[in-house]
């Protein structure tokens, strides 16, 4: 398990090696995706018991920190 950024990590068996929260089955982009759609951050709590508050902070941070990057090349 490869730890990325605090409480995400990329394990090439899980996900696909898509960046995932604490090596659960939840990625970066399941939370993402879910918020894009209206879910609060309370509903994705509550429907996936394994998350918790800091887990958005987190997810927050490593979406910006990865926004400049594009097709591999850091644009920053």
């Amino acid at each position: 398990m490869t730890a990325v950024h605090p409480r995400i990590t990329i394990e090439a068996d899980k996900r696909d090696g898509k960046p995932c929260i604490r090596g659960m089955r939840i990625t970066v982009n399941d939370v993402l995706g879910w918020l894009a759609h209206g879910m609060t951050e309370e509903e994705i709590l509550d429907e996936h018991p394994g998350l918790d508050k800091d887990d958005f902070a987190a997810v927050y941070a490593f979406a910006a920190e990865t926004a400049d990057t594009v097709y591999g090349k850091n644009y920053r």
